[in-house]
């Protein structure tokens, strides 16, 4: 299926709905930002391939989402089809198939954090900002999607906005949380760097620094309890076998 332009429709993902049925083209001036900094990109791999997912999030950085115009040029600058690309962009949750929020809120829906409150944390964020699942504020600033694993079972319930942790989460926290940042107000997050948009952040993600990388503590007490009681125990993990020899 094809849009009256000639590029090929978003619909190969039915959980995005009608919204993300349009091709949106890229501008010229996007498209030449693209190319400058995708020749950065390739040099650093010796097969362009490898190079296909910060390709991707650069379309993102200027589109907000990755769109088949998008998916159209990296497969142009790698020499891949266009189902190649797709395929891709459409397996990792992390390239949006239709524009987010400029604060994208994930909460973290998996075993642990569910039954210490994610699942009631989602469903009533669903109903405070009036969004489903994937969806997003009238105003544009917050988007809203149920993670599978945020990674940080040591401070479930977890709520990540733009892949920052703000850990141990309640139905009242995170209401005030969304709530600040449509307020403009941006809360600091509990470890990890200061808040960014999601184009600024996929923009990193693509491989180009915003100079915030060792902002704020990346673990915390919880994250190296483990740790600290092998130490007060005197215990290590097993030695690693050279045998060269396989079984």
């Amino acid at each position: 299926m094809t849009h009256e332009n000639g590029l090929p429709t978003v619909s190969l993902d039915p959980r995005l709905g009608p919204g993300a049925a349009l091709a949106d083209p890229l501008s010229d001036a996007a498209r030449a930002r693209v190319r400058q900094l995708g020749a950065e990109v390739l040099a650093r791999y010796p097969r362009p391939r490898s190079a296909m997912m910060p390709l991707l999030y650069l379309v993102q950085a200027e589109q907000g989402y990755v769109s088949p115009d998008g998916i159209k040029l990296v497969a142009e600058l790698l020499g891949l089809t266009t189902a190649e690309v797709a395929a891709v962009s459409t397996f990792y949750t992390m390239y949006k198939r239709r524009t987010c929020g400029d604060y994208h809120v994930g909460v973290c829906t998996n075993t642990l954090c569910a039954i210490l409150g994610g699942d009631a944390i989602f469903a009533a964020l669903k109903e405070h900002l009036g969004v489903p699942n994937n969806g997003t504020t009238d105003d544009g600033l917050v988007s809203l999607e149920h993670i599978e694993c945020n990674a940080a079972c040591d401070y479930a319930p977890v709520v990540m906005v733009n892949w920052e942790f703000f850990d141990n989460q309640t139905i009242e926290s995170a209401k005030e949380l969304v709530d600040r940042l449509r307020a403009g107000d941006l809360p600091t997050p509990t470890r990890g760097a200061s808040l960014v948009t999601h184009v600024e952040t996929s923009r990193v993600l693509a491989g180009f620094p915003d100079g915030l990388v060792g902002e704020g503590p990346s673990a915390g007490p919880a994250s190296v309890v483990g740790l600290q009681l092998a130490k007060e125990r005197n215990e290590s993990a097993p030695a690693v076998s050279r045998s060269k020899e396989r079984p």
